[in-house]
C-alpha cells in the first residue's frame, strides 16, 4: 500500500487534498549527493547500468526534496542499443552514436529488442521499489519513437535534425519501418518495467516541437497512440516538447496525463482536453529567481491550472546548474499553495 498515492489519484482524475509535483531530471545533477556518486563511477552509462547504484539516486530526490514521486534513473537510449545501435554518453556534450542508420538495409542489422536484454533497468525497478516501502509511486519511462528515431538518425543531438527529417520526406517506407521496430521494442520494455514494479509511466517525444504538424502525426502520434493503447495496467502521462498544435489529437488518446512545456497556455488545454490530466509547466529558469519570485511564479502556476487535474512540475527538466534550496522551495511552495 501507498502512504502517498496523491500522483496517481491526480493521473486518474480524482480529488486531492493538494497538488502533486515531481520533476523530470530529478534525480540528476543538481543534488551533490548525486554527483557524489556518479564521480566514483567511469560514467553516465556505468550508473545507469548498475542496478543498485541507479536505485540510490532514483531515491535521492524523494528523501532530500521531498517529491510525490520517483522517476527510475535511466536513459531513453537503452532502447536503440538494445536494439543493435550502441550510443555513447560524451561528458558535456550529451549522447553520441558512433554508427547510425543511413540506408535501408542498415534496418537489416536491428532488431526488435528482446526487453530481456535491458534486465539491468528491471532490477533497479525492483530495488527502488523495495526500498522506498510505499513512501511514494515509482514512475517508469521510455523516449517516443520519433525521439528515439531522431537519435539513430542524427546521431546526437542537433538544432534542426534535418537528417531525420530529411528521410521522412526523401524515403517515408524506410522511415515507418525503423519506427515501427521501435515502438515494439518500446511496448514490450515499459510493460516489463510495470511488472518490475512501475505505478505508472511517462513517454518523452523531447523533439516532437521540430516537425510540422503534418509530420508530427503521421511519424510521431500514431506510435505514440499505438503504446498507450497496447498498456492499459498503470496511468501514463504523454509530453510532446513543443508540440502545442496537436493538444486537439492528444485529446483521443489513450493516455491519463499530457504534459505541457512552458510555452503551452494551460487555460487553453484545460479547454481542449478536458477530461485529461495535465501536468507542468513552470519554466525552469524561473528556479534561478528569488524565494518571492519563485513563490509568485509557483502561485500563478496553480491559478492557471485552476480546478481541473493537476500534476505539477516543470515545463522540461530541471537544469543541472540550478540551486537545491531552490528546487526544494519550489516543491514545498506546491505543497503549501495548492493545500490552500
Amino acid at each position: 500500500m501507498l502512504k502517498n498515492d496523491l500522483i496517481l489519484r491526480a493521473a486518474r482524475g480524482e480529488q486531492t487534498e493538494r497538488t502533486p509535483v515531481w520533476l523530470m531530471r530529478q534525480a540528476g545533477r543538481i543534488l551533490p549527493e548525486y554527483r557524489a556518486v556518479r564521480n566514483s563511477l567511469s560514467g553516465f552509462k556505468e550508473l545507469v547500468e548498475t542496478p543498485e547504484l541507479a536505485a540510490e539516486v532514483t531515491i535521492q530526490p524523494v528523501d532530500i526534496l521531498g517529491v510525490d514521486a520517483a522517476i527510475i534513473f535511466s536513459d531513453i537510449l537503452v532502447i536503440p542499443e538494445a536494439m543493435g545501435l550502441t550510443y555513447e554518453m560524451v561528458e558535456k556534450k550529451g549522447p553520441h552514436f558512433p554508427k547510425t542508420i543511413e540506408k535501408a538495409s542498415d534496418l537489416d542489422k536491428l532488431r526488435v529488442a528482446d526487453s530481456n536484454d535491458l534486465s539491468y533497468v528491471y532490477e533497479a525497478l525492483k530495488i527502488t521499489k523495495k526500498e522506498l516501502a510505499g513512501k511514494v509511486p515509482l514512475i517508469g519511462f521510455a523516449g517516443a519513437p520519433w525521439t528515439i528515431f531522431s537519435y539513430m538518425i542524427e546521431g546526437g543531438g542537433s538544432k534542426t535534425f534535418s537528417k531525420a527529417r530529411r528521410l521522412l520526406y526523401s524515403d517515408p517506407a524506410m522511415a515507418e519501418r525503423l519506427l515501427d521496430m521501435i515502438t515494439q521494442s518500446t511496448i514490450g520494455y515499459l510493460k516489463k518495467q510495470v511488472e518490475a514494479g512501475a505505478d505508472m509511466l511517462q513517454i518523452f517525444d523531447s523533439w516532437a516541437g521540430v516537425l510540422p504538424p503534418e509530420h508530427y502525426s503521421r511519424f510521431s502520434l500514431k506510435y505514440i497512440s499505438r503504446i498507450c493503447d497496447s498498456i492499459d495496467e498503470v496511468p501514463i502521462t504523454v509530453f510532446a516538447k513543443g508540440a502545442w498544435w496537436a493538444l486537439p489529437e492528444m485529446a483521443n488518446m489513450n493516455c491519463r496525463t499530457v504534459g505541457l512545456d512552458w510555452n503551452m497556455n494551460a487555460a487553453d488545454a484545460r479547454k481542449i482536453l478536458t477530461t485529461k490530466t495535465l501536468q507542468g509547466n513552470l519554466d525552469p529558469c524561473a528556479l534561478y529567481g528569488s524565494e518571492e519570485a519563485i513563490r509568485k511564479a509557483t502561485q500563478n502556476m496553480l491559478d492557471d491550472f485552476g480546478d481541473h487535474p493537476h500534476i505539477a512540475n516543470l515545463g522540461h527538466g530541471v537544469y543541472p546548474d540550478t540551486d537545491p534550496g531552490k528546487v526544494k522551495y519550489f516543491i514545498d511552495c506546491v505543497k503549501e499553495l495548492s493545500a490552500h
